[in-house]
């Protein structure tokens, strides 16, 4: 069996995390961790899919009728991005922000993506 990459691990993570601070009833701090969960999974289809479900998750528990909404509307979204090869690079796939700009990333983040492409 391969062994998981840092940046699977690093998602799966926070993946952990998020549901952690679900559970603790902290949905703020649950978004948060699934941001970037988001960033470290958006060049894989399955991982990027997996973000928005928990964040559409959240935003269900947590009553956040927008996120659910702007989640609904990125899971549509995202096979076609990667279909089209149109991911925005750093993007943390809230519905607070844009589908489609790119975003900075954090450094933490960007080594972990970096050694990705290596």
């Amino acid at each position: 069996m391969k062994p998981m990459s840092p940046r699977v691990a690093a998602f799966e993570a926070a993946l952990s995390e998020a549901k952690h601070r679900l559970a603790k009833g902290d949905a703020a701090a649950a978004l948060q961790a699934l941001e970037r969960a988001h960033v470290l999974g958006q060049t894989d289809l399955g991982p990027h899919l997996r973000a928005h479900l928990r964040m559409l998750h959240v935003g269900f528990t947590s009553s956040n009728w927008r996120e659910v909404r702007g989640q609904i509307m990125r899971i549509a979204l995202v096979p076609i991005g990667h279909l089209f090869g149109r991911l925005p690079r750093g993007n943390t796939g809230r519905s607070n922000v844009s589908a489609f700009t790119p975003m900075p990333i954090p450094p933490d983040v960007e080594r972990l993506l970096d050694n990705q492409e290596k």
